[in-house]
């Protein structure tokens, strides 16, 4: 390798331990501290490995160490931490983010009896192909005097990037001129106008003699109708709809009484304060939020703001997200209207794993013994014909039965079948029974292929000499199928088996597309239904719940399913010997 080759790669080193240090720097700033720890620790595990001689080897996993820190690690870790939270609908912020929007959300403002208000005029500066830019000036108006605006400078944004607070001082005109930080704006007016009154014949204004913000729009003048495209896109969009103008101690915003065609007096429902609460001999300063029209200090209960009406009755404002604990596992046995219907489905998924394992097994080698009778003829005909349903996706054969054979009034079964033997037909999607009924018979479909594949090549490996040996010591077939088929069989099956019924446990998309979980289940407030497995439980609380979303609760029912699964797995890998030459 030449110096050339290695001065490239150290460069490539260094520039990649910037961009994670920076990144992590970045991360730890928006508080998302656990992304932040889990590369912090990939950069550390990545410099020993290009650093440390011992580390040699696992330089080449660096990629896929890479992805299994963003991809498996992280999820499991916020995984974690979201199922100790109430993060959902109406605490999807932190607390902070919730003072913010009381704070700064147009909602909490209010206009007093009799406000004041302006008319307003923007000014824009144009560029030398002379379009508008983001430049601007707002004079406000009116019958006695005029105010000044630059544009804001203080600007607050969402995580999405969307303006939430903007603000600017005001400065009063006089005799068509105002001093702002050292810089003076005349007001430009025709050399036929008379007099420096009024605010009409202004048309442009000029920032120390020299650059020049022309008259652009006013929604009281509809000579500049034709601009307000830019206003209304640009401007209002990117400033002036949450600008808050400073005058003294008023302040005014866009009214929308007005149809925001004027700036009036508002001010803020909500201010904080510091309250100081004594804990023994320490002190304690919190930031509480305080209601600015009746003085009184806004509760905070069940993570969220509350506020009294004039009733002198609580109602709720905002949420925020906070950790409560193991509540969400708690509720799984505590509530009632949660437990019944938990413990139901949980009953109901291994039930639904098991038999989908057992009538997969069932069908798969009883098709495999025939395939494997050596007298059979056109074998690859109907080993071909055998695995087409493991070879159509899935989710097609789920909706042609759900749609070509389980619909009630059009389906094959009811219409053709039941029908013509005078049988009532059978609610196949609606009744909890028949239901569950239809998804066996459709994960049987799905299922067996793989079955019959794997006890195929299973019995194909089982020698030939002990049936013969056993023929002569007088076994009948069902003798011989029970004491060596079955047996030797399981050896080579019975991790699959497990794995299979692993699978099975999270088949969300057969449920999904089937039955969507259902019919619903009564006596419940959360989403849950009579088909449902605890992945489309979990599913339906996240994204589909009536009454919002619940993240912190789906995540604690996920992390049960993720318990279930690696006590499977463990005892896959332990009694298989699957690690058996890693471990020795």
């Amino acid at each position: 390798m030449n110096k050339f080759t290695t001065f490239l790669i150290w460069i490539f080193i260094g520039v990649l331990n910037a961009l994670l240090v920076w990144a992590i720097l970045l991360l730890f700033i928006l508080a998302n501290y656990g992304l932040g720890v889990v590369i912090s620790i990939f950069l550390v595990l990545t410099d020993w490995a290009i650093f440390s001689k011992k580390a040699y080897p696992y330089r080449y996993t660096l990629p896929a160490l890479f992805f299994l820190f963003i991809l498996t690690i992280y999820p499991i870790y916020y995984t974690i931490d979201t199922s100790f939270t109430n993060y959902g609908t109406g605490h999807l912020f932190t607390r902070t983010n919730a003072i913010d929007t009381l704070l700064t959300d147009p909602t909490y403002y209010f206009e007093p009896e009799d406000p004041k208000t302006y008319d307003f005029k923007v000014f824009v500066r144009y560029d030398k192909q002379y379009k508008p830019t983001e430049d601007f000036l707002l004079l406000l108006y009116d019958d006695k005097n005029m105010y000044l605006s630059e544009k804001p400078v203080t600007l607050e944004y969402d995580s999405r990037g969307n303006l939430i607070y903007a603000e600017s001082e005001l400065f009063p005109v006089e005799n068509d001129e105002v001093n702002i930080n050292d810089t003076t704006y005349t007001l430009i007016r025709p050399t036929e106008s008379l007099g420096t009154n009024g605010s009409d014949s202004i048309i442009a204004i000029e920032k120390d003699g020299g650059i020049r913000y022309a008259y652009f729009y006013s929604p009281v003048d509809p000579l500049t109708s034709t601009n307000s495209a830019f206003y209304n896109s640009v401007l209002r969009q990117n400033y002036l709809k949450s600008l808050n103008l400073v005058l003294g101690d008023q302040n005014f915003r866009l009214s929308s009484s007005t149809i925001f065609k004027k700036f009036s007096e508002a001010y803020r429902v909500y201010d904080t304060s510091v309250k100081v609460i004594v804990d023994g001999e320490r002190e304690i300063y919190k930031t509480v939020v305080v209601n600015t029209l009746t003085n009184k200090e806004l509760v905070e209960r069940d993570s969220a703001f509350w506020d009294y009406n004039e009733n002198g009755e609580l109602y709720r404002l905002i949420g925020y997200k906070d950790y409560i604990g193991g509540e969400n596992f708690a509720k799984i046995i505590t509530d009632p209207r949660i437990s019944g219907p938990f413990f139901k489905i949980f009953g109901w998924t291994f039930a639904y794993a098991g038999l989908s394992v057992l009538l997969t097994f069932v069908v798969g080698l009883a098709f495999a013994l025939v395939l494997n009778d050596v007298n059979l003829k056109g074998k690859v005909v109907y080993r071909t014909l055998l695995i087409i349903p493991w070879a159509i996706p899935a989710f097609i054969s789920v909706l042609v039965w759900r749609n070509g054979f389980f619909n009630e009034t059009y389906g094959i079964i009811n219409r053709f079948i039941l029908g013509n033997i005078g049988i009532e037909p059978v609610k196949w999607l609606n009744d909890p029974f028949w239901a569950k009924v239809a998804i066996l018979i459709t994960n049987t479909w799905l299922g067996f292929p793989y079955m019959m594949t794997i006890n195929l090549g299973a019995l194909q490996s089982i020698p030939g000499e002990l049936y013969e040996a056993a023929v002569i010591d007088g076994a009948t077939r069902w003798k011989q199928f029970r004491q060596i088929t079955l047996p030797l069989l399981m050896v080579a099956v019975a991790p699959l088996l497990v794995m299979s019924f692993a699978f099975n446990f999270n088949n969300f998309t057969l449920i999904y597309l089937l039955t969507g979980g259902g019919p619903a289940m009564a006596g419940t407030n959360t989403p849950a239904g009579s088909t449902d497995i605890l992945i489309s439980y979990v599913y339906k609380l996240a994204f589909e719940g009536s009454q919002g979303q619940d993240f912190g609760f789906a995540s604690a029912i996920s992390m049960i399913i993720f318990a279930i699964i690696a006590v499977f797995s463990y005892f896959n890998f332990r009694f298989s010997g699957s690690f058996e030459e890693v471990s020795r």
